[in-house]
């Protein structure tokens, strides 16, 4: 049963809603989520072309959604440079059930027709349904985007605009990958091979692809900008998306030789080597075997090349798995499917790549557990796939891909969260081939049972984005977050020294004390802060420029054991061990000397003071505390462990010891953290 598409539109209402709303009111739908407007257009720069927003009836007479059924001709490039969809399209027509899903068929120009239409894609785990006016961008009554070969059918050039509202704008589709547009039609996963480095069993492994409904695509390579959309003597266009429409041996000459079909979303620009349309090679083989292989082609920028030839001339495959299904084993088997969210945050968990040794261990981590080899092995396979999230529709705000990728390592088997000395000293045993700035990047392993740890990241620390990963595996296989544990171990509060066994230090205290506090010989928040001034400012090691008032209230709310809004001695006396350690603790985290810590140091500074955070909370403290450059000062620093130290008093559930996430949430977030 296909999961139930979510609405995207902002008023949260449903296509049939709208639609029935429109025929009620006799009104064409007009979208306000995506205006018939340039800013729909393009983002970056003022319209080149003087568009009229058009609807199918003022385009030709009696307009039609789907004529003769969809199918690859339907897909003519315009203007805009989104080739790479068109071939995921192109690969979608041969896909009917998974073509429906996408392109529903309860629409179209008859009696139901409201100026509406919707499409259904997939983003990080969910369908979303995505409705769109059939107003279009033209010029001289004329599609200047994608458009039908038939004048009058109107299916693709409205499933491109809502692939471009899903996006942010039609600008936002310039450049991609087949791959990412495949997915987006299927939940698959893909895969991606290098033609020149490609298995042995290619052929087979894109035979088993085809026959099993998987969406494939190919493109050559561009050495600089000036070769994109180059053609070739041999008739081959570089730097350009084509789709792969079939496989096929035939008997040539006594021998076997492989074939493979290739579409460019263009047309008419075709091979003309071997194989090619009128090519000879098609006069020697079996009439039969011709017929039964050339009935569906035609002078549409669709031709057959023999697969060495291709293997020459094309560089990158991609593959989109439908269900997914093993492409290297001959049994289909079904995987195995664990997915996880998670966002690198500046300061917190933006760690960078390995070359980072510093902060790569503050990247999020996650536990591998592989149990079971696969049949008749004794390894297991398994497909991981790390996609950053949203980046095509965040380009309008200047924020494009990051550039991404991800290690394994052996995981020991109780750790919570690895720490800096681990990977220091720990190789990896797996890794994606390259770090590139692509939406997903993915790779498949086979690896011995056992524990493994996953560390997605991005090349550079502190750059910014929220991440799926996608973990696909041929038998069950465990998997967890790391650095989920929420606890605190703190000590005891001394007990009360009588003022005759007090150490010269506590005398000098006493002292200071008396000296500020006065006849009732308690001191407020303001005293304290006083106090706290005076004798941190002669701290050189230490950049201060004096506490907050707010942070000598929260140093109060910690100490004052009986209520009364004020610290007397023996309450200063205990937060002033506590002082100590802290301090200590900061100094020995400022590896630089800076006077300031890393806001990266963080989790492991509260874990040496007794506090566990998780991974969330973590990110929280790193936004509330950390400066531009990623820094912690002392007085912010003070805060956030008394914070802290308050909360986990007031969470702590006194029978099991164990902390209340919810509450220690909530508390955070009320307290500005």
């Amino acid at each position: 049963m296909p999961a139930k598409s979510i609405s995207t539109q902002a008023d949260g209402k449903t296509f049939e809603q709208l639609r029935q709303e429109c025929l009620q009111k006799k009104k064409l739908f007009e979208d306000p989520d995506f205006p018939a407007c340039d800013s729909s257009l393009y983002y970056s720069q003022s319209v080149p072309i003087n568009f009229e927003w058009k609807r199918p009836g003022e385009l030709c007479e009696n307009p039609e959604f789907i004529v003769g059924g969809a199918d690859r001709t339907d897909i003519c490039q315009g203007a805009l440079g989104d080739c790479w969809l068109l071939a995921a399209i192109a690969s979608l027509t041969l896909h009917k059930e998974t073509l429906t899903r996408v392109v529903p068929n309860d629409q179209g120009f008859d009696r139901s027709y409201a100026g509406i239409f919707h499409f259904q894609f997939w983003q990080h785990n969910r369908w979303l349904d995505v409705v769109v006016d059939d107003r279009l961008p033209a010029v001289r009554n004329r599609l200047v985007l994608l458009h039908s070969a038939s004048n009058n059918e109107f299916w693709s050039a409205l499933l491109e605009k809502a692939y471009a509202k899903l996006n942010g704008s039609y600008e936002s589709l310039k450049g991609g990958s087949t791959l990412e547009a495949m997915e987006d039609f299927t939940g698959g996963v893909g895969e991606t091979y290098e033609t020149k480095s490609a298995p042995t069993d290619l052929f087979n492994i894109m035979k088993k692809a085809y026959d099993r409904g998987s969406m494939m695509g190919c493109s050559i390579d561009i050495t600089s900008s000036a070769e994109s959309e180059a053609q070739t003597a041999s008739g081959l266009v570089k730097g350009h998306a084509y789709s792969i429409t079939g496989l096929e041996e035939v008997n040539y000459r006594g021998k076997k030789v492989k074939l493979i079909r290739i579409r460019n979303p263009w047309g008419q620009v075709e091979w003309n080597g071997a194989w090619s349309d009128e090519s000879r090679e098609w006069n020697v083989i079996d009439s039969s075997e011709k017929k039964r292989i050339l009935q569906n082609s035609m002078d549409d920028g669709e031709f057959w090349m023999e697969f060495e030839d291709f293997k020459a001339n094309y560089d990158k495959i991609e593959i989109c798995n439908l269900t997914p299904d093993s492409l290297t084993d001959d049994t289909k088997r079904k995987w195995e499917v664990n997915m996880f969210e998670g966002n690198w945050i500046r300061g917190s968990t933006a760690g960078g790549c390995r070359n980072f040794i510093d902060t790569f261990w503050t990247n999020p981590q996650f536990k591998l557990t592989l149990l079971h080899a696969d049949d008749n092995n004794d390894k297991c396979s398994v497909v991981i796939a790390l996609m950053q999230k949203n980046r095509r529709a965040l380009r309008k705000e200047g924020l494009d891909l990051q550039t991404i990728g991800f290690a394994l390592y052996e995981a020991p088997a109780d750790e919570d969260h690895l720490g800096k000395d681990f990977f220091r000293y720990n190789g990896s045993k797996a890794r994606s081939k390259t770090y590139i700035n692509v939406r997903e990047i993915s790779e498949r392993f086979t690896l011995p049972p056992g524990n493994y740890l996953l560390v997605p990241t991005t090349f550079q620390p502190h750059d910014e984005a929220d991440f799926i990963i996608r973990i696909f595996s041929e038998k069950a296989a465990g998997t967890m977050e790391m650095g989920n544990t929420v606890d605190a171990d703190l000590p005891d509060p001394p007990m009360p020294s009588l003022p005759e066994e007090e150490t010269d230090e506590e005398k000098g205290l006493r002292r200071m004390f008396e000296k500020i506090a006065g006849s009732d010989q308690a001191i407020s928040a303001r005293e304290l802060q006083q106090v706290l001034n005076g004798v941190l400012s002669r701290r050189r090691e230490i950049k201060f420029d004096g506490l907050s008032l707010n942070t000598c209230h929260s140093i109060i709310n910690l100490m004052d054991v009986d209520n009364s809004g004020q610290l007397e001695f023996q309450e200063f006396k205990v937060f002033w061990e506590k002082m100590k350690k802290w301090i200590m603790l900061f100094i020995s985290y400022d590896t630089d000397r800076s006077g300031k810590m890393s806001s990266y140091e963080l989790r492991i500074a509260l874990k040496a003071a007794g506090m566990h955070l998780n991974t969330k909370l973590l990110q929280l403290l790193g936004l509330r505390f950390a400066d531009e450059n990623y820094d912690i000062d002392f007085d912010d620093y003070l805060t956030c462990i008394v914070r802290l130290e308050n909360m986990f008093s007031d969470a702590l559930e006194f029978k099991t010891g164990q902390v209340n996430m919810n509450i220690l949430q909530f508390l955070l977030l009320s307290m500005n953290v």
